[in-house]
């Protein structure tokens, strides 16, 4: 590696002078191929450098965006839309229901509970009180069996770094347990005490990129200090796998579930009735398939699994004779794609996708008495689960035109009954969703859902925003958004494909999406673009393209690609480096899905769609509008930060190149309404006034 310090020159497009970003010599040998990354620097988010850097080009984006002259009105807008009360469904635990409500524009949701499912209840946990911004939110909690003792997680500023809490439920008093560096993790109780899994101290310095190792699950019994904690499970030979550990309802079974990154997992038990066994036993060996214990029935372990069933069954399993040959299948592999597996009442609800829309049946514990359950349409349900014990519990089902809505569900008669409706200032009667199907450059059929305004005409001018994530096993499944509602108050029209790489049709179409097949998912995202100017539906010039996380490696990919089909580009907290991702935080999990620049034939097709290295000067890109955040441990900034800067160097066309860094955040999750407004706001305006909506 060699370095030597340069300078790009600042660059000019739309009458825009962008930041100078320093460029610096570094030359890295990937098998025998020099690969340059002249903004190296800039993966040090703790320098003086990039932190000028940052602030530099934040007043370059805000400078633009406060030049269109109708955001004020679309921040108006969204406000209005946002300001609706919002509640979960309530779940019960002890002689309490529980349930999240936010009145409107909160910017964290409050935890009340009530001794009636429909109480107004009292304040629980608020965790907006927890900070002077509303940046510190409530992660995983859980309550001990005994209904006495709730822990529950913290994380501050966006970040996956959490703090453990304990509170005693009846006096609402926090108790003096303090736990730290815990991330990836569940909260699962056993007596007086619960598990989880956590890292050990890291450098205050590199906390937010430093890669994570060697995580290791630790028993915690209430009132101890955190050094007193019990270390249950640890793996010195093997640094880069995840570890937890769960336990059954009844409290019989321990169950420990490793990974070696995000696909694949091993499982080992312990069964607490049984005094000889003095340790966990391996159950399911790794990392072949994707198994994951749903309960124990007496002394059997019920599992989901994908073992010879692309679109998973439900076996049940002998601890003791855990061999293939001696499992017995409870629920057959299904023509759909096996999502979750929930249970309660003694009853088993398993949720599959069909067309990547959600249907649910209910089952006995021994796989008989399977009974569909009627769900309101096609949508997304989720939320099927209760204690044992219990009659009934509540779910909630959304699509794209319908706002959260809340069912009570009878275990023993099937019936849903309403129990209550968001009431969002808009009337959902004027829109309509329709799911269409393409084809993909190679022939497979590939679903996607359009929603806008009803009566909008094929005449190849309508204003559209493609959606995709296409990664991870994780679904596109229909769900409402304000801020979707927005854009297609103002006469635009939104699109979500199914890619391959997600579940919606099992792990046959994961696979099809990962590793050397990658392509087919940008294949699949441009092929949508083609389908809806073929169909009149739009044209490039009206045509914007959104992704977050794998999302915004999508639009990364199919932005450099393809920059004539798109007139806009926003990539989300985007993995941009593909030849250095596994170095930072939790990157090295991701290699299970993308591969590894360190072997020789992966980096060979990394190469070809890293959307850092594939961009080329001289070519004219969408106006590109980037967001990423400060304190985002789990896709470093840095990877937004190199694209941006090589982007602003290399666009030869007239559309802008902007970077949007929110401070006090992170990769999403716990952000703030307030923010949340006000990148809604900035993302609904710059896209508005670059595919010519608004002016």
């Amino acid at each position: 590696m060699t370095i030597l310090t340069g300078q790009a020159m600042a660059q000019h497009s739309g009458g825009i002078k962008y930041p100078e970003s320093k460029k610096v010599d570094v030359i890295d040998d990937y098998h025998g191929t020099k690969i340059s990354d002249p903004y190296r620097w800039l993966e040090d988010d703790n320098s003086p450098e990039t932190k000028a850097w940052v602030q530099a080009q934040n007043k370059v984006t805000q400078d633009y965006l406060a030049t269109i002259p109708f955001r004020k009105d679309v921040k108006k807008r969204l406000e209005e839309l946002w300001n609706y009360p919002k509640a979960s469904a309530p779940f019960k635990k002890g002689k309490y229901y529980y349930f999240y409500k936010n009145d409107g524009l909160q910017n964290q949701s409050v935890l009340y509970r009530a001794t009636t499912p429909d109480g107004p209840g009292e304040v629980f946990i608020d965790p907006n009180k927890l900070s002077d911004n509303g940046t510190a939110a409530l992660g995983n909690l859980s309550f001990s069996k005994d209904g006495k003792y709730v822990a529950y997680l913290i994380a501050k500023a966006g970040s996956d770094w959490q703090d453990g809490f304990v509170m005693d439920v009846e006096t609402k008093q926090l108790l003096s347990d303090r736990l730290e560096w815990i991330k990836f993790s569940g909260l699962s109780w056993r007596g007086d005490g619960f598990y989880y899994s956590r890292y050990d101290k890291p450098d205050e310095s590199s906390k937010l990129s430093r890669k994570n190792e060697f995580q290791k699950v630790y028993y915690h019994k209430v009132g101890d200090p955190q050094e007193k904690d019990v270390l249950i499970y640890e793996d010195k030979q093997h640094p880069l796998r995840n570890a937890g550990v769960g336990v059954t309802e009844d409290e019989r079974f321990l169950v420990l579930s490793t990974t070696e990154g995000t696909s694949g997992a091993e499982i080992s038990v312990w069964d607490l009735k049984n005094p000889a066994q003095k340790g966990f036993s391996l159950l399911i060996p790794g990392f072949k398939y994707e198994p994951d214990v749903i309960d124990n029935n007496g002394d059997k372990l019920l599992v989901r699994t994908n073992h010879n069933a692309p679109n998973y069954k439900i076996v049940e399993i002998d601890p003791a004779h855990p061999e293939e040959s001696n499992w017995k299948t409870i629920v057959p592999e299904k023509p759909e794609a096996l999502q979750s597996v929930g249970t309660g009442g003694g009853k088993l609800f398993l949720n599959y996708l069909k067309d990547a829309s959600s249907y649910v049946y209910q089952y006995d514990y021994n796989g008989k008495n399977g009974k569909q359950v009627k769900l309101p349409g096609i949508g997304s349900a989720g939320g099927f689960g209760a204690e044992k014990d219990e009659k009934e519990f509540y779910y909630t089902y959304s699509s794209f035109v319908t706002p959260a809505t809340i069912y009570k569900y009878d275990i023993r008669t099937g019936k849903s009954t309403l129990f209550s409706k968001a009431q969002v200032k808009f009337n959902p009667d004027e829109y309509e969703t329709k799911q269409v199907f393409f084809p993909s450059k190679d022939g497979t059929k590939v679903p996607m859902f359009i929603s806008g305004k009803k009566g909008f005409k094929l005449d190849g001018n309508n204003p559209v925003l493609i959606y995709g994530y296409g990664g991870f096993n994780i679904p596109q499944t229909p769900g409402f958004s304000v801020s979707n509602l927005y854009f297609m108050e103002q006469g635009g029209l939104y699109a979500v494909v199914c890619l391959r790489g997600g579940s919606e049709y099992g792990e046959a179409w994961h696979k099809a999406g990962m590793m050397e097949k990658k392509q087919n998912v940008f294949d699949d995202f441009i092929g949508a673009a083609e389908y809806l100017v073929k169909q009149k539906y739009t044209n490039p010039s009206r045509i914007a393209i959104r992704g977050g996380s794998n999302g915004g490696l999508l639009v990364g990919a199919c932005m450099t690609q393809r920059p004539d089909l798109y007139k806009v580009a926003l990539p989300a907290v985007g993995v941009m480096d593909m030849l250095r991702f596994q170095k930072f935080t939790i990157g090295w999990a991701w290699v299970t899905e993308y591969g590894s620049s360190d072997n020789a034939e992966q980096f060979k097709y990394l190469i070809k769609y890293s959307p850092l290295h594939n961009l080329k000067p001289g070519v004219s890109y969408p106006a590109t509008m980037v967001t990423t955040a400060d304190h985002d441990d789990r896709v470093v900034p840095a990877h937004s930060f190199k694209f941006a800067a090589t982007l602003q160097e290399d666009n030869a066309g007239p559309n802008p190149v902007l970077i949007r860094i929110e401070t006090q955040a992170g990769h999403g999750a716990g952000k703030p309404t307030s923010k949340l407004i006000d990148e809604a706001t900035d993302i609904w305006s710059f896209t508005m006034y670059n595919l010519g909506m608004k002016k």
